[in-house]
Parts: C-alpha cells; sequence; structure tokens
C-alpha cells in the first residue's frame, strides 16, 4: 500500500492513500504500523479516502480523514492531522491553489494554504465543558474542559507553582472518569513572555489519549487558547502556543477557533500490510 509520512510541529503521522475506500485496518494493524520499533512509527494514521465511500462522512467535502491514535482508537478530530492531510492532498494535485473542505468524524473543515507556507484549518466552535480536575505527580491540579470536537482538559499550571519543564507525562494523569467517560486529552500549559500584537502567549506539553505525550496536539492548542482567555473571561483573542515541536498561532472568537502552524510532508513509500 502506498504511503507518505508527515507531522505538524513534530506531531507525527503516517499517511496511507486510500481513495476508494479499499483498507479498514484493523486496531491490530493501525499498532503495528504505527510502531517505532516494528512499524513505521507516528503518533496516529491518516486514511486518505473519498468521503462517498465513508457512511459517516459528510458527502460535502470530497475526502475524508480517517484518523486513529497509534493505539489503534478512533478519534473524533485532530488538528494538526488535518494540516498534514491537506498538505500531502496539496502535493498529490488533489487540492486547489486556496484550499479545501476536509469531512472528519467532527465535521467539515476547511484547511486554507497561506503565502508563507503554513495551513490555516477552521477547527469550528469551541465548547466548555466547565472544570475539572487531574492528578500529577501526586498533586491535584485543576483545568478548563473544552471540546474542539473531542475532549480537552487544560491546566493553567500558574497557581500551583509548577513549570511545564518538570513535569513527568510518562503516565496518564488520573482525570474525572465520570465527566470524561471516553478518556480526555490534558494540556499543561503557562504563560511566556509577551509577544507584541499577541493576547497571550504560552507554552504547552500534552498527553494525548491512545497516543502518551506528543510533541504537539493541534486539538489541545485550541483547548488550551479558549482557556488561557476565560482567565480573563474573555471568548476572543489572539494565543500563541509553544510546543516542544514548534509555535502554532490561533486566533479564538466564540464562533470558531482558527489554528495556523506548519505541515511537512517528509517521506514517500510503499507499505506492506
Amino acid at each position: 500500500m502506498e504511503f507518505a509520512k508527515g507531522h505538524g510541529t513534530e506531531n507525527d503521522f503516517v499517511i496511507l492513500f486510500d481513495p476508494d475506500g479499499q483498507f479498514d485496518p484493523t486496531v491490530h494493524q493501525v499498532q503495528q504500523i504505527a510502531d517505532r520499533h516494528r512499524g513505521l512509527g507516528a503518533d496516529g494514521i491518516l486514511r486518505v479516502v473519498r468521503s462517498v465511500h465513508v457512511p459517516e462522512a459528510d458527502k460535502g467535502a470530497e475526502w475524508f480523514m480517517d484518523y486513529r491514535n497509534s493505539d489503534g482508537s478512533i478519534v473524533e478530530m485532530c488538528g494538526n492531522g488535518v494540516r498534514v492531510f491537506a498538505r500531502y492532498l496539496q502535493e498529490r494535485g488533489l487540492a486547489s491553489t486556496a484550499g479545501l473542505d476536509v469531512s472528519t468524524r467532527a465535521g467539515i473543515k476547511y484547511a486554507a494554504f497561506n503565502a508563507d507556507g503554513s495551513i490555516t484549518v477552521d477547527m469550528g466552535p469551541p465548547e466548555v465543558l466547565g472544570v475539572s480536575a487531574t492528578t500529577l505527580q501526586g498533586r491535584r491540579l485543576t483545568g478548563l474542559g473544552v471540546s474542539m470536537g473531542n475532549p480537552h482538559l487544560a491546566i493553567d499550571l500558574s497557581p500551583a507553582g509548577l513549570e511545564v519543564d518538570d513535569l513527568d507525562l510518562c503516565a496518564e494523569p488520573e482525570y474525572d472518569r465520570t465527566l470524561f467517560a471516553e478518556g480526555v486529552n490534558q494540556e499543561f500549559y503557562q504563560d511566556a513572555a509577551p509577544i507584541d500584537g499577541v493576547d497571550i502567549h504560552v507554552r504547552m506539553r500534552v498527553h494525548e489519549r491512545g497516543v502518551g505525550e506528543t510533541r504537539s496536539c493541534g486539538t489541545g492548542i485550541c483547548a488550551v487558547a479558549v482557556a488561557a482567555l476565560a482567565r480573563t473571561d474573555r471568548q476572543e483573542g489572539t494565543v500563541v502556543i509553544d510546543v516542544p515541536g514548534g509555535r502554532l498561532y490561533t486566533d479564538v472568537t466564540a464562533q470558531r477557533v482558527l489554528l495556523s502552524g506548519p505541515a511537512v510532508i517528509v517521506a514517500r513509500g510503499e507499505l506492506i500490510v
């Protein structure tokens, strides 16, 4: 099977080109492909398939992003993944020069190709789920639950006097499983040096459900932007977020979050499945 490898701020994906919907990978196959020793290695798998071949896809977009975490679980949405998916279609000549709609399990998302080489995705409206808590390294920390089509808990480290660099995210922090029955992505952030023309600048690390700590998480970045603004009762603003894999930009309103950043295809080849 034809594959490509790509990343968005080092959140990396194996891309499987399956336009006619002939390959629906099993959990075991996803785990093998994503394994960093026995397979190609990735945080997740992006299957590129035409929407007409996917029953749950919104047929308003030609292409459907079938996203799977490295543990084989099916995921509603992936912000970095949408950008990488769009870049792949652009490089294959299957997208217009301006951008394209992408059908996902969280609805249709529009990805725009920018002159500077970045890609901006309209991630749709954020949904604030309320305050919740998690336990990390024996400390109870509170954060704001935010849905970007998938669930997040964004935790401001400042009240606890913690630094993002000091966290141990090897194990999944304990969270409220009554609120997040299907698991949750947990983002830990702190304020960073101000940037001219930007409302808020923060640094962030993330423990992603079904994967573990990743170098970046696009929907998590959107959730943190919403949470960081909410600290001062704001629903709108620009937030720049630095993650271990790079920098992403958000523009937040109550109606939508725009996520902008790089997306790179680094390899192509043939996968034996």
